[in-house]
């Protein structure tokens, strides 16, 4: 996106999206048919292989530990011996945070049934695994079908769902200074805007840093990004909670029991092994957990050149396509993006498969990906978006403030009211409540 100035107007060149007319059909008939197969025997491999790898972590870090000692090492000042062991555990924090990620990630292909063919199997590991991270298993899981059943939907997606103009009590649209479409706005309508929603670097790096730190549980105690017609108090625990049906009140309480037993684990370990121990091994790689979790799914589903639709224009083929695979770590490097794409099970660089069919398996799902990806590029779509990582957050972040109140196809504004992207339609008529839009 570049901008111009005359006048006192602000115009931007914007990126073209091609809004999607695919049916279901034609996205599913574009992956082999053998993706769609789910062996409870391989997916279980995946767990032991991510055990394997965080206890060898943990056996590394403690080897290493007792090796930071004037008796093994020699430091030229005492309080380098601390600094060494602190660092050291950090790494261990660091590194079984991400590969603990990638049990979450399985935890999550259970509540997809993805797992195995047995919907017992799957929902039985799904348990154990998300509770063991602290997530109300089937609270989650029945939440985020909804959101995958709806995803870009600005009435009916669960979370990630923009906020808009009025909802953040920015000045009216005034058509007479800007575009509905963001390509234009005068000097005068800027200057309220960022003054309004105080647009800075440090207000954005911290805000994205709250963001990742306690976003998560924000979420599912309070509704934190999610959607803003269920009212307030809404939260995962809550089994009359407005987003559950009364048939689910026994799945929510026994997620519930998970959390209870969870806590009661966590409490027990501070009790038996001491506060800093547990906080070491395990409290420490939670949080890096949350933040990974986070990190991943905002950058799939928040970018300026990602649509937002109304119920006009919605339609489950284009939510599933309202989303971008980012190669995790990969602005860190190649060997660090693989790295990342391993540890996490390719759940950040396969995402739009997920989205169109989310009972593939995560070992099949590069396979599946390609093969959509052809299809979707025969269409002129490509869903691919820069690597993630914290810049690319501070980036999201900043860029990403609101929507419009008017619109059945909406896209961000930044703190100027300038958006990176507009829609553009394949067939030979198409507008956005009475608004001439591109045609391609």
């Amino acid at each position: 996106m570049s901008d111009r100035s005359e006048k006192g107007v602000t115009t931007v060149k914007q990126n073209v999206c091609v809004i999607p007319d695919l049916t279901i059909k034609d996205l599913l008939s574009a992956i082999p048919a053998h993706c769609f197969k789910r062996s409870a025997l391989r997916s279980s491999l995946y767990i032991v292989y991510d055990l394997v790898v965080i206890s060898g972590i943990y056996k590394t870090a403690t080897y290493l530990d007792s090796l930071i000692s004037p008796e093994h090492i020699s430091l030229p000042h005492p309080l380098l011996y601390p600094a060494a062991r602190l660092s050291l555990w950090a790494g261990y924090s660091f590194w079984t945070g991400l590969f603990a990620t990638g049990l979450w990630v399985i935890a999550h292909e259970c509540g997809h049934q993805a797992f195995s063919e047995s919907k017992l199997i799957n929902n039985s590991v799904g348990w154990v695994l998300h509770s063991a991270l602290g997530v109300p298993y089937h609270s989650w899981r029945i939440t985020h079908a909804k959101h995958h059943a709806s995803t870009g939907h600005m009435t009916q997606d669960q979370v990630f769902v923009p906020k808009t103009r009025s909802q953040l009590g920015l000045p009216s649209f005034d058509p007479t200074k800007e575009d509905i479409l963001g390509s234009s706005v005068s000097d005068e309508v800027m200057k309220e805007l960022k003054e309004a929603l105080g647009d800075s670097p440090i207000g954005a790096m911290l805000g994205a840093a709250t963001y990742l730190l306690g976003g998560w549980p924000a979420y599912l105690i309070r509704n934190a990004s999610g959607q803003k017609r269920y009212p307030k108090g809404t939260n995962h625990f809550n089994p009359d909670a407005v987003m559950f049906a009364p048939h689910q009140r026994e799945s929510i309480i026994l997620s519930d029991i998970g959390i209870v037993l969870w806590l009661a684990g966590v409490t027990g370990s501070v009790y038996t092994f001491g506060f800093w121990t547990v906080f070491r091994l395990y409290l420490v790689p939670y949080l890096w957990v949350n933040h990974w979790l986070v990190l991943i799914t905002f950058l799939q589903h928040t970018d300026p050149l990602l649509p937002h639709y109304r119920a006009s224009e919605f339609s489950f083929p284009r939510g599933a396509l309202a989303t971008l695979d980012r190669n995790l770590l990969g602005g860190c490097g190649s060997i660090m993006g693989w790295i990342g794409a391993q540890a996490t099970h390719g759940i950040s660089e396969t995402h739009v498969l997920h989205h169109v069919s989310s009972k593939i398996p995560h070992y099949n799902a590069w396979e599946a990906s390609d093969a959509l990806r052809k299809r979707l590029e025969q269409a002129g779509i490509k869903l691919e978006g820069a690597p993630g990582g914290w810049s690319e957050v501070y980036r999201v972040f900043k860029e990403c403030k609101f929507v419009e109140d008017e619109g059945n196809i909406l896209f961000y504004k930044n703190a100027s009211g300038l958006a990176a992207t507009r829609p553009a339609f394949a067939d030979a008529s198409a507008s956005d409540s009475g608004i001439e839009i591109d045609k391609i």
